[in-house]
């Protein structure tokens, strides 16, 4: 009897092994550019678990536990049947990508391979099913951003593709008639300019492409501009614009933030950071809401990336702030996640436990090469470029400072800021805004930043004393803070000999509960609020900074709603006019109270058009969320956030 059914129990077996094989496949085959959105399907996954994962692989050739991401087959509806589909927006990395799914058990966790929050990293030893290859259909110029240069009537732009071939930039003041061009100089760095793992290493590095830096020359002044970069033989990018400065004019707006990251539509080695997406929703609607003839910076002050040595970040960083930067100057400052390794050349006993691990072994390369700032006083210090310079803009003067590298009176970085300051002609800019990353003044005590912030007290604050510094901006700690015009600890009652601080790391870098109530003291901080600080918010955020020759206004607006949450008015003649004193930090409206609204920005006209462009913002951005994060459901955990790290 079982030789006559056997036949039939091998077709059973057939039919039951061809129906257990797992199958992925996905659409489109072929993507246009960063941003588009794959959908990846499976079917066939027996006996599903929240552990089985679909890891993201660019080149596809990468070892298994090399993944650019990973997403649970959980957060697909429906998983437990065995098929699903999870849709996720990709960056175009200049290599192809591929898919695989695993399955890992829980006897497999292994508790030492963890990423930076601790999150215990999925498993490979179980491979179920890979992908084809997913290919970019284009090479066309990415990552666009601008900045200023030393010259007035410059404008800066850089961009990334996937070779060296001949790129230029080519521009006017008619969007139909770019006649004018700008040879674009490429350069790209290497793994071995990396000084440790995991920037170094096959796990942490990508081929970053070539970066393209061309100079828009002889523009004039306060005029909107069209430009396009790229070749006739490898592609144009699209039309973007921006304002030109104006060297007459005592207008000044700046978006000002530090800390901010960027998001990840799948799990990686690193934090991705979502608030990110609201912050540039924001600033989007406020450049939006400009016009055509109202220049306008970004300063990013420290803390850009986050890559950290992965340096596919560093490609979703741009392609989230970009825009903004190809549309306004995007000015930065070096952080300690861009820089700091225990082997780089400053390193003074006092600081042997400040600068530590913190850029992941890339060392300011990646920062130096993406990044070209204004040049006076650009000094380099290891190759690395980017550190301390400053221009004019309207009727305020900025100085961008390096907190990584050596500040001590006697250095070259002191020099150059004793210097600067000196020089400013306060008929021109009668405000001077001093930008850099570690604060000198918060309330936030953490320990290793004290003998930083001693010895800025003891080296900088004197300069930015005599010379009458107005503000003083600070990132690192990812709060919002601002102090009363100060100096040596001690609140003055005008800003001249006493500059306003601010700290204002809240632009998407995940928060550290340090300000909340200690259980069995509910109204007692963590670290108390004394008198010196005027107003802290724990919101993510940035800063508005809006002046003319008579009047700074500096505006915290938040990201949950877009409205101003705290002000500070400084006048030019001293007095200092907080904007939340006596509110006992209720939110400020707005429409009726903001400056942005107020001046010269807004036009009443615009309002209307104002609302469509911010529903296509945030249209865009929750797609770009949801597309990304597909279910709520998160597989087996939820994600543990490190709170200590800055």
């Amino acid at each position: 009897m079982f030789a006559a059914y056997s036949p039939f129990f091998f077709f059973l077996l057939l039919i039951s092994t061809v129906h257990s094989t797992p199958t992925i496949s996905f659409t489109p085959q072929t993507l246009n550019r960063s941003g588009d959105t794959v959908t990846i399907q499976w079917t066939g996954v027996e006996s599903p678990s929240d552990l089985d994962w679909l890891g993201i692989y660019s080149p596809p050739e990468s070892p298994h536990d090399h993944f650019i991401g990973y997403k649970f087959l959980s957060d697909s509806p429906g998983w437990q049947s065995g098929s699903g589909s999870i849709s996720l927006p990709l960056t175009n990395l200049r290599s192809d990508y591929s898919f695989r799914i695993f399955r890992w058990t829980q006897s497999e966790i292994n508790p030492k391979h963890k990423d930076h929050d601790h999150n215990p990293l999925p498993g490979t030893r179980h491979l179920l099913t890979e992908s084809n290859r997913l290919t970019f259909r284009l090479n066309r110029p990415e990552q666009i951003h601008l900045s200023y240069t030393d010259t007035v009537n410059e404008m800066r732009v850089m961009f990334v593709t996937g070779d060296g071939e001949e790129r230029l930039a080519r521009y006017g003041d008619v969007k139909e008639r770019l006649d004018n061009t700008a040879p674009a100089r490429g350069v790209r760095y290497e793994r071995e300019r990396m000084c440790h793992a995991p920037a170094n290493t096959t796990i942490g590095w990508r081929d970053p492409g070539w970066t393209f830096d061309a100079v828009m020359k002889k523009l004039k002044p306060g005029v909107k501009y069209y430009y396009q970069v790229g070749s006739e033989s490898k592609g144009w990018s699209e039309i973007h614009s921006f304002v030109s400065r104006d060297e007459d004019s005592d207008k000044t707006l700046a978006f000002m933030f530090g800390d901010m990251g960027c998001y990840t539509p799948y799990r990686t080695f690193i934090r991705g950071e979502d608030e990110s997406l609201s912050t540039v929703k924001w600033i989007l609607r406020d450049i939006e809401a400009l016009g055509n003839d109202k220049a306008a910076i970004v300063s990013h002050i420290g803390d850009i990336s986050y890559a950290k040595g992965y340096s596919w970040i560093w490609d979703e960083f741009f392609n989230q702030i970009e825009p903004i930067a190809s549309e306004v100057p995007y000015h930065v400052c070096i952080g300690n996640h861009e820089y700091d390794w225990p082997m780089q050349p400053w390193k003074p006993d006092w600081a042997a436990y400040v600068y530590g691990k913190d850029s992941g072994g890339e060392c300011g390369v990646p920062y130096s090469v993406k990044f070209n700032m204004p040049g006076n006083g650009n000094s380099s210090e290891a190759e690395v470029r980017n550190l301390y310079y400053s221009y004019d803009m309207g009727s305020v003067h900025f100085v961008y400072i390096s907190t990584e590298t050596d500040f001590l009176e006697g250095g070259k970085q002191y020099g150059f800021i004793k210097s600067d300051l000196e020089s400013v002609n306060r008929s021109k800019t009668p405000f001077v805004v001093v930008q850099g990353h570690r604060p000198m003044y918060t309330t936030s005590t953490k320990g290793s930043d004290v003998a930083v912030r001693v010895k800025m007290i003891e080296h900088l604050e004197p300069l930015f004393v005599k010379y009458n510094v107005t503000v003083a901006l600070w990132g690192h700690v990812h709060r919002y803070e601002r102090f009363c015009p100060i100096s040596n600890n001690t609140c003055g009652e005008r800003w001249h000999g006493s500059p306003v601080h601010l700290v204002i790391g809240m632009a998407g870098k995940e928060t550290q509960p340090i300000w909340e109530p200690r259980p069995n003291h509910p109204d007692v901080p963590i670290f108390p609020q004394p008198a010196r600080s005027m107003y802290r918010g724990g919101e993510f955020g940035y800063t508005r900074l809006v002046a003319d020759k008579e009047r700074l206004t500096i505006s915290y607006v938040g990201n949950h709603d877009g409205e101003v949450h705290d002000k500070v008015e400084i006048l030019a003649s001293g007095e200092v006019i907080s904007g939340s004193s006596d509110d006992g930090g209720k939110e400020l409206s707005l429409e009726s109270k903001s400056e942005f609204a107020g001046l010269w920005y807004v036009e009443g006209a615009s309002v209307m058009v104002l609302g469509v462009v911010l529903g296509y913002l945030i249209g865009f951005f929750s797609r770009r969320r949801k597309e990304g994060t597909g279910s709520s459901n998160t597989g087996r955990w939820i994600q543990v956030k490190n709170e200590e790290e800055t």
